[in-house]
């Protein structure tokens, strides 16, 4: 009989113990209403090194004539190779994930056409900033860190002076980063097709950089409310079709292009690497221009796509991207020799960002998962952000699915401050999506402020905080007041 109680008291152990282990690493753990963040630790090491990172640039009130530069190069993977974008694609079972196998997953069976790293360098004499776009889902941290490195072997360009952006096509190159969270979205981490894409990120941003030279710039935005939707709610968006239109002394000319909705309109069954709605507007306004086209992701989060009807998803692929291109070429007209810069001041950051304790709650807004799971995911609770300023068009890059409502909030305090401000996502991080604060507690949570949030209430008044403090750092007339408070 006493053999019998210790057995049943050593099993009562066991599973309080494994009870408690799941509790401690997987949760459920309670909610909290405010991350507080005003008074976190990582709040204010994020001011003070914004106000370093300002401290860096060479500010002028009489800035040199604009410099430009950009280059190309194809990080279209092998067929046969994951794509990153749907997890519908990859067979995520435990036994796949326990023992490390790959049973089930569709790779990408070819190429619809080729993905691309551009890179577009400005300057102005003493500060220079690489805008690069990729057609990839997200720009992972592990992939900027080799780029980084790289690029600082070769140029003077160090961390805060590149702001990466990709298109966020799901049908772009997978097997992007370790963990299990890649390997949902992105299927098996493939080390060999990380070092291409970071050589090629790398070699465009070098060429850009030594390729600069006098050059005149124009930006302007376009309504294209017909291309976009909210879908995950009925409310606003972001429908600014943005453009910078540059021409250097040499004739050659080059656009930038930003766009929220995202490129989705192919769906998981396709199979061969495409970029998306993206590309066809770059390939459109390539060839109605004889310039080259540069594209970044805007917000994407809760933006969808409307694209034109069509027989098959490739029909409305190419309805999108040539209309979106036809707003842009009908718009050139209305640029005026007024409105070129052919001075600007240049000035960027990058900051490595603290952020709060995950908050991811799919069963609703009492309970969410543990904190440890991020890292348990292999994606750890790290962000970063990048803010560019050229002239008045400032540039500000979050590690998130920046939300498109938010984004046009931001838009429209930049406006009041007279700047063209530009929003874009996946800045060398990813950390869920960014979603309104008004919708963190509101039944039902759904997939983005349920599932995708990460960081918890305020999160967004976090990121509005830091927008504010990096406009503000990288402006000629603050710069000097926040270098001396940090």
């Amino acid at each position: 009989m006493r053999i019998v109680k210790r057995i049943l008291l050593g099993l009562l152990l066991l599973i309080v113990l494994l009870v408690a282990a799941f509790v401690t690493f997987i949760g459920p753990w309670p909610t909290y209403a405010s991350s507080n963040f005003e008074s976190a630790d990582y709040y204010r090491r994020a001011l003070r090194d914004i106000a370093t990172a300002a401290a860096a640039n060479e500010f002028s009130d009489a800035p040199g004539p604009l410099l430009a530069g950009w280059a190309s190069r194809d990080i279209t993977p092998k067929p046969g190779t994951p794509m990153g974008g749907y997890g519908a694609r990859f067979n995520v079972t435990p036994s796949n994930l326990l023992f490390d196998k790959y049973e089930g997953d569709k790779n990408a069976t070819g190429v619809h056409d080729p993905l691309h790293v551009k890179a577009l360098a400005l300057g102005d004499g003493r500060d220079t900033a690489v805008i690069v776009g990729a057609d990839m889902l997200i720009i992972p941290p592990n992939i900027a860190a080799m780029v980084r490195e790289q690029v600082a072997a070769a140029t003077p360009l160090t961390e805060r002076h590149i702001l990466f952006g990709a298109s966020h096509t799901h049908c772009g190159p997978g097997g992007f980063a370790p963990g299990i969270a890649a390997r949902i979205t992105g299927g098996k981490h493939d080390p060999e097709l990380v070092a291409m894409i970071a050589r090629q990120f790398a070699e465009a941003i070098i060429e850009a950089y030594n390729t600069i030279q006098p050059a005149r710039l124009a930006h302007r935005g376009v309504d294209a409310s017909q291309f976009i939707r909210n879908r995950a709610r009925d409310a606003g968006v972001d429908s600014e079709l943005s453009y910078l239109s540059i021409e250097r002394d040499d004739g050659t000319r080059c656009f930038l292009v930003s766009f929220s909705a995202h490129p989705t309109i192919h769906g998981d069954d396709m199979l061969e690497f495409t970029a998306e709605y993206p590309g066809a507007l770059m390939r459109a306004l390539a060839r109605d221009t004889g310039a080259e086209v540069v594209y970044l992701g805007g917000a994407l989060g809760s933006m969808g796509p409307r694209a034109p009807e069509g027989r098959t998803p490739h029909e409305r692929v190419n309805a999108m991207g040539e209309g979106l291109a036809q707003l842009i070429v009908g718009d050139l007209a209305r640029i005026g020799s007024q409105d070129y810069l052919y001075t600007a001041d240049v000035a960027s950051i990058g900051v490595p960002l603290g952020m709060p304790p995950l908050q991811m709650r799919p069963g609703g807004t009492k309970w969410r998962l543990s904190p440890f799971v991020a890292k348990l995911l292999g994606n750890p609770m790290e962000g970063w952000i990048q803010g560019v300023r050229v002239g008045d068009l400032v540039f500000f890059g979050a590690p998130f699915d920046l939300s498109g409502e938010t984004s046009a909030e931001w838009k429209r305090w930049a406006e009041r401050e007279g700047i063209d401000l530009w929003t874009s996502s996946f800045c060398a991080a990813y950390c869920g999506y960014l979603s309104p604060d008004k919708y963190y507690n509101v039944e039902p949570l759904g997939y983005e402020t349920g599932f995708m949030s990460w960081c918890g209430p305020d999160a967004e008044a976090y990121f509005t905080a830091l927008l504010e403090r990096t406009v503000e750092a990288i402006r000629p007339a603050a710069a000097a007041t926040l270098r001396d408070a940090a």
